[in-house]
């Protein structure tokens, strides 16, 4: 009986028939694709620590080239414009805390767990990406209206899962409430990292974390 081949084998075939030189040409299209994002990623995070240490207004195009070794007209070949860079910053943040939160509630086996995940997500994004915090208090009224909805609906998601996730374990608790202990333990997750920035002594990211795991349970369940 002749049986009709399947997808995989139909792909095979077809890369067998490619010529070497085809394939030199995807591979290199792949390389200059990862060259791409690779380039792409490190101005994000080079504006990030020039927008903190400096404010974004005292930032110019040519500063963000320099910082990652380009000229800055090189830097239009990622992003029209400064605008752009922060926008890409501050929605990639909310982003990242959004899809963080869904990944650590659909692992999590009760809210308890749950609770003690999502502090341990944030700590590890607070301590990891202390600039784009800071970014974000400072220069959020910078982006325009459309990008600054965007942070902001991302955000008010983000924050509706630590609220629900208060509200399975504390019941007996007003909504409203629940989203104050939520908003007052990101205040605290948030400033930390910046305010424990004492030249010459600095505890560890690994003291940091204890700290502020156990004070931020005890804020959100006192």
């Amino acid at each position: 009986m002749a049986t009709t081949p399947s997808t995989a084998e139909i792909l095979g075939d077809a890369r067998a028939d490619e010529s070497p030189a085809a394939v030199t040409v995807a591979a290199t299209a792949t390389e200059r694709s990862r060259q791409k994002a690779d380039r792409r990623q490190a101005i994000l995070t080079a504006a990030a620590t020039l927008f903190a240490q400096r404010g974004y207004a005292g930032v110019t195009i040519e500063d963000l080239g320099a910082a990652v070794g380009v000229s800055g007209p090189a830097v239009y070949r990622h992003f029209p414009g400064k605008a752009a860079v922060l926008a890409a910053i501050l929605q990639g943040a909310s982003r990242t805390l959004l899809d963080g939160a869904e990944r650590v509630l659909v692992e999590a086996s009760d809210p308890a767990v749950s609770l003690r995940e999502l502090i341990a997500f944030h700590v590890d994004f607070a301590l990891g990406d202390a600039d784009v915090i800071l970014v974000q208090d400072r220069e959020l009224e910078q982006l325009d209206l459309g990008a600054r909805h965007e942070v902001r609906l991302l955000q008010r998601q983000y924050v509706e899962h630590w609220v629900d996730t208060l509200a399975r374990l504390r019941p007996d608790r007003a909504e409203t409430e629940l989203r104050i202990r939520a908003h007052a333990a990101f205040g605290l997750l948030n400033s930390t990292p910046h305010s424990a920035r004492i030249p010459g002594r600095r505890p560890a990211d690994g003291t940091i974390r204890g700290i502020l795991e156990e004070m931020t349970w005890a804020s959100l369940m006192s």
